[in-house]
């Protein structure tokens, strides 16, 4: 198994897992409502469920996981400029910019 797939399936999984629990935990869901983005949170959800299923998918069709990866490093962009904006800790931020940073890391390779 190579480096990308291990941060593809990393990636994708923590992904899975953030959409999961939106719909489990109402943590998540105050946490939109926090950043006052209550309407968004659905769709920000769906986002990721696409991008995290693209990346799988992208595994074996490389546009795809191209479009998935760049797609996902930008949300987490917006995600980690949300959180500056509430002027959240560099720790509370550090999801965001290392899904951030992977996510790049993957369209890097892909684009290759």
């Amino acid at each position: 198994m190579t480096v990308n797939t291990i941060c593809v399936l990393i990636t994708s999984l923590s992904f899975y897992a953030y959409v999961a629990s939106y719909f489990i935990s109402p943590h998540m869901k105050n946490e939109f409502k926090r950043f006052d983005l209550e309407k968004l949170g659905l769709l920000t959800i769906i986002l990721e469920f696409l991008g995290a299923t693209g990346l799988i998918v992208g595994l074996k069709f490389s546009p795809i996981l191209t479009i998935s990866s760049f797609g996902l490093g930008l949300l987490m962009l917006c995600g980690f400029i949300v959180r500056l904006k509430l002027k959240d800790s560099v720790w509370i931020s550090s999801p965001a910019i290392f899904y951030m940073c992977l996510n790049i890391y993957i369209f890097l390779a892909s684009i290759r």
